[in-house]
């Protein structure tokens, strides 16, 4: 293990994501202090005690915290927001504008009250939408305000790629650009195993086949569970994003980011790829697109921007 970060770390939200990345922040001991806060009474308490008593045999030091009072969160370096309700079978993420857009809104006004210089990442579905929200509503730099989506994406786009190709998992490398959703772009074209471009191991029709199944990545987890939706993948991916803000290791990780002009578009959030250091979003690197990419591109943010728009005619933003 890692020597143990000075920080304070909140995960908002102690449901299915929320209780993972709790697990994981203290099996990595990423903070001395891990604050689990829901609205549930006893759920958060018990989940942080057992977390506890479960650090007596991993032998980790980091001390998980199980409240329902937003004030325990003061002082929080960092927050993984996971809190909202979760896509039932024929749901979209968009559904879920209205509900869980409330539910950012509470959470960031303790957030920006309570924790002025933290940073946030964003896991509450619809998620580019929701982290737009959550930057508006606590006021924060862009560079402290960023959703996960592409490490998510782009994990799901590696595993169907190492099952195709018969090859190991971890000689992938995959890349997703855009929104959270079903307009995501899979970038085949810097996809790799080991530095083989995958176009030299698959037929476009395994590529084409590939792309669609990680579009729909999340649904068909959501469709075999019938009662909830994905919860391990996503806990890793923000407790990946988390590290490598808090322990400044500068990784490129393709998140969901506030575009000043980069890639063409201004004032939006969406999946692009990003170093994320102790700043927060230290760089967004702008890949070359093909003409196809842009397009889709353009679509996927025009998608998000429809949601924002909603968002304000919700009252909500």
């Amino acid at each position: 293990m890692s020597a143990i970060q000075q920080s304070k770390v909140t995960v908002v939200g102690a449901g299915f994501v929320g209780m993972t990345c709790a697990q994981r922040c203290a099996q990595e001991e990423l903070a001395a202090e891990i604050v689990l806060i829901d609205v549930l009474e006893g759920r958060p308490q018990g989940i942080a005690l057992d977390l506890d008593q479960a650090a007596a045999i991993e032998g980790t030091g980091t001390r998980v915290v199980g409240t329902n009072d937003p004030a325990d969160t003061a002082g929080s370096d960092l927050f993984i927001v996971t809190a909202g309700r979760p896509r039932k079978p024929g749901m979209s993420r968009s559904d879920l504008l209205d509900v869980n857009g409330r539910i950012v809104g509470e959470i960031a006004e303790y957030i920006r009250t309570g924790s002025p210089e933290a940073f946030v990442i964003v896991v509450t579905n619809p998620l580019d939408i929701m982290t737009h929200l959550m930057r508006a509503k606590t006021g924060f730099p862009s560079k402290r305000v960023v959703g996960m989506a592409g490490v998510l994406d782009s994990a799901r786009f590696s595993w169907f790629i190492a099952e195709k190709t018969g090859t190991s998992v971890v000689d992938v490398d995959a890349m997703v650009l855009g929104a959270h959703g079903d307009s995501m772009v899979p970038m085949e074209r810097y996809c790799t195993v080991n530095g083989v471009e995958l176009s030299a191991l698959c037929s476009k029709g395994d590529i084409d086949e590939m792309v669609d199944r990680t579009r729909g990545g999340g649904a068909e987890i959501v469709n075999l569970l019938k009662t909830g939706s994905a919860f391990y993948a996503p806990a890793s991916a923000a407790v990946a994003m988390a590290g490598s803000i808090l322990r400044d290791e500068k990784r490129l990780l393709p998140s969901a980011c506030f575009l000043n002009g980069q890639f063409g578009f201004e004032g939006v959030y969406t999946g692009v790829p990003a170093v994320l250091g102790k700043e927060g979003v230290e760089k967004i690197v702008e890949l070359p697109l093909t003409t196809e990419a842009r397009i889709q591109m353009q679509k996927t943010v025009g998608e998000i921007e429809a949601d924002v728009a909603k968002l304000v005619e919700l009252g909500l933003l």
